[in-house]
This record gives structure tokens, C-alpha cells and sequence, in this order.
């Protein structure tokens, strides 16, 4: 099941290699989903194809990747069209000319085009603006950069149908989350250290202020009988922030740095404010009988 998930986007910090750790703490039952940073897709993806909830609200503040998310779900013939024009022309002088481009100068299908070409051709996938919110990475390196994968398209096209995807702060969803619904949260994460402290998804970052305003909402969200789950660093401050709650780790594959000996797995905290299913099960157990002891 996790290796059929699609996505079309390589996302700093993405989950798809973290679907079999997680799907122990998602709830039962999802009826009503939410997904405020929702970055290339893959938990959403994989709720919709588990769980079939009667309704999926997807979010970002990226306006880009909402817009790209929009026109795979109603125009995707049409951006596999243009991609693969992409595709063909590809080149180092197509690449920055790509790059040069004003956004808000193009079609929302343009603009969905430009959004997955450059992230597929870009170094280490990697997406970050200026101050100005202009896309500023420089070119990779790859031989053959996987800019069109039509297969994946339609069938993300075909999971998006009856979802809401939308460009919003993640602290609009405070009214609209109730009892008994999912939300989960995957900002991004506190940095652990110097080389860690990337936040630059969008023109805006996300620190000290930005994580304790979505612990806050995380308390709201509780306090109204929404279950919530949050993904973070493994760091002291997130935990202090979180106490109150269910900490878990899972063991994530991660750029830890620049340099090559800096890779490896990297614990990271999985935040609930239910007990989840399997633990639910754990603390079900009679305890032993020792009156014959």
C-alpha cells in the first residue's frame, strides 16, 4: 500500500517513507480530514485511499503548490501536455529562462507547469524563495530529471476530485475543524542545528513565534474534541510545547547536512492528543493476576 502512493512534487521533509511508521496513529475511523501544510501530498493521499473520508480539506501557504495541486485536479491532460513540451526542451538555457519568469505573469496552467519542471530540475528538489518570493535555487545536476510522470498525475488527479485543496494559513482551520474530526499537522520542523534551519517554503518563516502560535491552535483544536496529530523535530523546545500529549518517535532518512557523513535516520516526534489504536489496545489488557503470588 505505502509504495502506491503518488506524489508529484519532491517536498523538503516529505512523508511517503514514513506512511508504514505512521499508520499506527492515525485514528480508526476518518470521516472529516484536514491537512493545513499539506507539501507534496503523500499522508493526504494515503487517507484518501485508506480511509475514504466524506470530505478532505487540503491547505498550503505556498500559493504555487496549491495552484499546481488545483490544475492537476480539474486540467491534467492539459499540464501533461505542457510538461512534456518541457520535457523535450529541457537544457540549461531553458531551465534559468524557466526560472526568470514572474509567476503572476502566466496562466494558472503555466504557472503549474513552471512549479513542477523547475522542482523536478532544481537542486536537490529543493524549494526555496527570497525575500521577494522568487524562486531562487539553482539548477541540478541529474542526467534524466523525472519532469513528467503521467501515470502518477492522473492518479493524483483522480484522488483530488472530491477534495478542497485551497492557499490558507494553517490557523484558519480553527473554526472549521469540529468533534470527532482529523487534522493533521506537518509544519515545518524546528531546526535542531545550524545546518537544520531551513524554513523558507515560502517567503515567510516559521520559528520560535510561528510554532507556539500552532501549539496554541493545537490546544484550541483539542479543547473542541478534534483529534489532532502533529509531526516536529526531535527537539526540547517542541517537546516542552507538546507536553501535555502523546510523544512519539519515528525514525526518518534525512539530509542531516552538506556533507555526505551527515546523512542518516533522525528521530522524530509524532504528536497525538487521543491514545492511538494500538496502544489502545496495549492498555486494554487485563492487568496480571497476582492474588495466587
Amino acid at each position: 500500500m505505502m509504495n502506491n502512493i503518488p506524489t508529484f512534487v519532491k517536498w523538503a521533509g516529505g512523508k511517503k517513507q514514513l506512511l508504514s511508521q505512521f499508520e499506527p496513529y492515525f485514528p480508526m475511523e476518518i470521516n472529516r480530514y484536514f491537512e493545513p501544510f499539506v507539501g507534496g501530498g503523500a499522508v493526504a493521499f494515503y487517507i484518501i485511499k485508506q480511509y475514504s473520508p466524506q470530505e478532505v480539506n487540503l491547505s498550503d501557504s505556498n500559493e504555487e503548490l496549491v495552484n499546481a495541486y488545483n490544475i492537476i485536479k480539474d486540467d491534467v491532460d492539459s499540464l501533461i501536455g505542457v510538461l512534456g513540451e518541457y520535457k523535450k526542451r529541457h537544457s540549461r538555457e531553458f531551465y534559468y529562462k524557466i526560472r526568470a519568469l514572474r509567476p503572476n505573469a502566466l496562466s494558472r496552467l503555466e504557472r503549474a507547469a513552471r512549479f513542477i519542471y523547475l522542482n523536478k530540475t532544481c537542486y536537490n528538489g529543493l524549494y526555496r524563495v527570497n525575500a521577494k518570493g522568487q524562486f531562487n535555487v539553482p539548477m541540478g545536476s541529474y542526467k534524466h530529471p523525472a519532469i513528467l510522470n503521467e501515470h502518477e498525475l492522473k492518479e493524483i488527479s483522480r484522488l483530488l476530485q472530491n477534495t478542497s485543496v485551497e492557499t490558507k494559513q494553517f490557523y484558519e482551520i480553527e473554526d472549521k475543524a469540529k468533534r470527532g474530526d482529523f487534522v493533521y499537522f506537518d509544519p515545518p520542523y524546528y531546526p535542531i542545528s545550524k545546518t537544520s534551519s531551513f524554513t523558507a517554503y515560502t517567503k515567510e518563516t516559521f520559528l520560535d513565534q510561528e510554532q507556539e502560535r500552532l501549539a496554541k491552535l493545537y490546544t484550541e483544536l483539542d479543547r473542541k474534541g478534534v483529534n489532532v496529530m502533529l509531526s516536529n523535530s526531535d527537539s526540547d523546545f517542541i517537546k516542552n510545547l507538546y507536553s501535555g500529549y502523546h510523544i512519539n518517535f519515528v525514525l526518518a532518512s534525512r539530509m542531516i547536512s552538506c556533507d555526505a557523513k551527515g546523512r542518516g535516520k533522525l528521530k522524530e516526534l509524532v504528536v497525538t492528543n487521543y491514545l492511538p489504536a494500538h496502544q489502545l489496545q496495549i492498555s486494554a489488557y487485563p492487568a496480571p493476576d497476582s492474588s495466587n503470588k
